[in-house]
């Protein structure tokens, strides 16, 4: 059975920012646990998308009760000069989200692995701050932002790393053309991968729940762009395909998913715009709504509740009980419209 589910972007936003001094992530980092610090910043941005709210992110610990080093979050470029990605295959999660002109890009998540090599990167989004508040101080690699948005930026829970700041971090691939050629080296922003732990997504793993319709290929679509899960029974996998092209990683293996999330949210029109004037979609992640989850080869209606920008996202069944996903990737579809 096929599925394609169409997405549209509709509303209104703003912003404004100061650009953030050169300093090692790895010291901050290593400071902020030797002081045992627990995410106490606050951002300062208008309070409609849960930015200003005067609770702190959670502080995600390890068993012994210490706080863990944080996430790496990397915004990766996903036009088709970029393809194939290097890093995507070990991600935990991937976010896939709308930006200017209808395209798409991803927000990889790393937690249990540390790839040699991310990348292409690309330049961060307002949305980023809000979907990021629910990891304890994460690290976000990005290429840069406009000079409006680098005020919000600063101001944001989390340590931004970027070319200006961390040079020895990243690198260019001579092979390709500007700017589709920027990776960025994890390990030269933290020693070890922070573990599971350090996932605060409020996502549940675990046995598939009852029900559920089989099948055996689902369609996402943005105004300029799509992305097609198929299930493998071989693999145990959802293999992705972009704009109707298998994705592969940069050695040729195909990117897949254990479970795939495509969770109905609001894109609106934002403050911001492109250079060529594009309006930048503002996609809103705090709330709640419905959502399909697939796992196992079946698609299971789901309903899905942010209450607060530092809370975790939690996906419930109809009858209520919790939505346990895969072991595993998990994708995660921001989409509108459908």
């Amino acid at each position: 059975m096929t599925r394609g589910w169409p997405v549209a972007t509709v509303g209104t936003e703003r912003g404004t920012r100061r650009r953030r001094g050169g300093r090692r992530a790895g010291v901050l980092v290593a400071a902020l646990l030797a002081a045992g610090l627990a995410a106490g910043c606050t951002s300062g941005g208008s309070g409609d998308d849960g930015r200003g709210s005067p609770q702190e992110s959670p502080t995600a610990t390890g068993p012994d009760g210490r706080p863990l080093p944080p996430v790496l979050a990397v915004k990766i470029d996903n036009a088709p000069e970029a393809r194939p990605q290097t890093g995507l295959d070990e991600a935990d999660v991937v976010y896939v989200e709308q930006v200017e002109g209808g395209l798409s890009r991803l927000m990889a998540v790393y937690a249990t692995e540390l790839p040699e090599s991310v990348g292409p990167v690309r330049s961060a989004r307002e949305s980023d701050l809000e979907l990021l508040r629910q990891f304890d101080q994460p690290l976000l690699a990005f290429s840069g932002a406009q000079s409006k948005l680098l005020p919000l930026i600063d101001r944001a829970p989390l340590t931004p790393v970027e070319p200006g700041s961390e040079d020895d971090a990243f690198t260019r691939d001579s092979a390709r053309a500007a700017p589709h050629n920027l990776y960025v080296r994890p390990h030269r922003l933290l020693d070890d991968a922070p573990g599971e732990d350090a996932l605060s997504t409020g996502f549940r793993h675990g046995p598939a729940p009852a029900g559920g319709t089989p099948e055996d290929e689902v369609t996402v679509r943005f105004p300029a762009a799509r992305f097609t899960f198929t299930w493998s029974d071989a693999d145990r996998a959802w293999k992705v395909s972009m704009d109707g092209t298998p994705a592969t990683d940069s050695d040729g293996d195909r990117l897949t998913a254990s479970t795939v999330v495509v969770q109905d949210v609001t894109v609106r029109r934002s403050g911001f715009r492109d250079f060529l004037g594009n309006n930048t979609p503002y996609t809103e992640t705090v709330g709640s709504g419905k959502a399909t989850v697939l796992r196992d080869g079946r698609a299971y209606p789901a309903a899905w509740d942010r209450a607060a920008a530092e809370d975790g996202t939690s996906f419930t069944t109809g009858d209520g009980e919790p939505l346990n996903f895969a072991s595993g990737p998990v994708w995660v579809v921001l989409a509108s419209g459908r």
